[in-house]
């Protein structure tokens, strides 16, 4: 089975594209290094070629205001270049709970992605993950200073990147 796999260079993404060569598909890493751009629609037509199924682990740049305008954007060019193409399943990772906290604008703008592929006519599975261990740091650090690490007053529940690649992987 020929697998686009749109972020495929990326944390999950490459390891999705290992996942499925192990298991005798021929899964083809897309990301703007290769010359494939969401936003412009630049290299989709040729990304999608031949292919039964398309990965999206594509991520905004930002997590402000203009993830909404991304996600939109990028969602409305792979879906219709999809249809197009005859593509027969559309693959998505998304945030566990993310309709639950409208309050964050990156996770309305998951939101938004997941409606937009809901009402696409190609047929599609939304995998959804908590935050992934390989980000926590990240995440304390950014309520820290040089004597205090704050952490956040919400449980936490984070999975390894590898345990989500191969969930996509699955799907």
């Amino acid at each position: 089975m020929k697998i686009a796999v749109v972020g495929g260079t990326g944390l999950i993404g490459s390891q999705v594209v290992e996942i499925l060569r192990a298991a005798g598909h021929e899964a083809v890493p897309h990301s703007l290094s290769t010359g494939l751009d969401l936003l412009s629609g630049q290299g989709l037509r040729e990304a999608l070629e031949g292919a039964d199924v398309v990965v999206n682990l594509t991520n905004s740049p930002t997590f402000d205001e203009a993830s909404l305008a991304f996600f939109q954007q990028s969602m409305d060019n792979l879906l219709a270049a999809a249809e197009v193409a005859g593509v027969g399943h559309a693959v998505v990772l998304s945030i566990v709970g993310a309709d639950r906290v409208p309050g964050l604008v990156y996770y309305r703008a998951k939101v938004l992605q997941e409606d937009l592929l809901k009402a696409s006519p190609v047929p599609y599975s939304i995998v959804r993950a908590t935050q992934f261990f390989e980000f926590i740091a990240a995440v304390l650090a950014e309520d820290a200073d040089e004597h205090t690490v704050r952490r956040p007053a919400v449980l936490v529940q984070p999975i390894a990147a590898a345990e989500v690649a191969q969930a996509v992987a699955d799907v």
